[in-house]
Order: structure tokens, then C-alpha cells, then sequence
């Protein structure tokens, strides 16, 4: 199976894409080649291979959930351009 002239121009209207003629047939040579890559991976015998959610077998990573010292509020605002009352002032992003 190839695609067509006629079809790289149906898809490129459907994308709405803006496309002359020297793309259209680079296109058209591109996707024919990504058509025989498929084609290469249904000869592949593939039905003793059990099916995999992931590439890679992958876990969660987790660290232990223990407590441990935090910065101090007067350190944690040391760098703050403004403050008040041991808060950080953000200039307002949301009007009335």
C-alpha cells in the first residue's frame, strides 16, 4: 500500500496546512516510508509475547516520609522583595 498525490493533498486540506508542491511529494515519499516500517513490524511473529503496559518495567520510587528540620520563617523570608507580618507579598494578578 502507497499513499497518493491525491491523498497528501486531502490530508494536507484536512490539517489545514499550506503546503507547495515539492512538500507535498516529500511528504508523500515520507509517510509512504513510515507505511513500510509498518509493514515491516506485521511480519514480526508476535503471539507468544505477552502484551507490556510500559517499554520499560517501571515502580514508583518512593523516600521514608521522615520528619526532619525545615528552614526557620526568618530564614525563608530572608530573600522575600516584600513581606508583612512573616508572609510573602505578591503583587495582585486577579482585578475587580
Amino acid at each position: 500500500m502507497s499513499i497518493s498525490i491525491t491523498e497528501v493533498r486531502h490530508v494536507a486540506r484536512l490539517a489545514r496546512l499550506e503546503l507547495d508542491e515539492s512538500e507535498i511529494l516529500s511528504l508523500q515519499g515520507e509517510l509512504n516510508a513510515l507505511i513500510g516500517h509498518f509493514a515491516d513490524i506485521q511480519v514480526i511473529e508476535s503471539s507468544g509475547i505477552e502484551p507490556k503496559s510500559h517499554a520499560v518495567a517501571m515502580q514508583n520510587v518512593w523516600s521514608e516520609d521522615v520528619p526532619r528540620n525545615s528552614l526557620s520563617r526568618e530564614r525563608a523570608m530572608r530573600n522575600a522583595p516584600m513581606s508583612r507580618a512573616g508572609l510573602f507579598l505578591v503583587p495582585a494578578i486577579i482585578e475587580d
